[in-house]
């Protein structure tokens, strides 16, 4: 695949990944292994963000941390990053996994083809949030971005994960 190339999910596929309590890889399913170009001991015990693309502003990434740690599921499109260079959308879903104990063992993660017509209004988001983190300094840039994400979700007049279902409902 040349550098930069998109791989495109087909319909039903499903990528799948366990992580421990601090985003460390623990268990990554072969279709995940293939479209991220990577073998299994190339994964395992590594930090989730190996595959993180640099068009997903730090922001996304807070709310994503700030939902998991209200032990809430997350959901939302996440482009990520091919060993090779290459890209993939997805629509994730990040669910807090606990122990019998009730103790949090890590995170299980699903993620599946998103719907592209989502993806082309969820990119431009993405690029603000860019900007808007560009123009703070490090420390402040992932809240900064993230007060804007949340004040787009509040002019549509809906929760997040109301606005993420909203977006998969779009004809593609």
């Amino acid at each position: 695949m040349a550098r930069g190339q998109e791989v495109e999910l087909c319909e039903n596929e499903i990528i799948i990944s366990k992580t421990d309590p601090k985003g460390r890889i623990t268990y990554a399913n072969r279709r995940f292994m293939q479209i991220a170009g990577y073998a299994e001991p190339e994964l395992l015990g590594k930090p989730h963000n190996l595959i993180r693309h640099s068009d997903m502003p730090r922001g996304v990434f807070r709310f994503l941390w700030q939902t998991l740690q209200e032990k809430k599921e997350f959901f939302g499109y996440v482009k990520n990053l091919t060993s090779d260079g290459g890209f993939y959308w997805v629509l994730a879903n990040i669910t807090p996994d606990y122990r019998v104990d009730s103790s949090l063992a890590g995170y299980f993660s699903v993620r599946r083809r998103p719907n592209y017509q989502a993806i082309k209004q969820v990119s431009e988001w993405y690029k603000e949030m860019l900007k808007i983190e560009a123009a703070e300094t490090p420390s402040r840039a992932p809240e900064a971005s993230l007060l804007w994400l949340k004040d787009q979700v509040k002019q549509q007049g809906c929760s997040y994960n109301d606005l993420v279902t909203r977006l998969e409902g779009l004809e593609e």
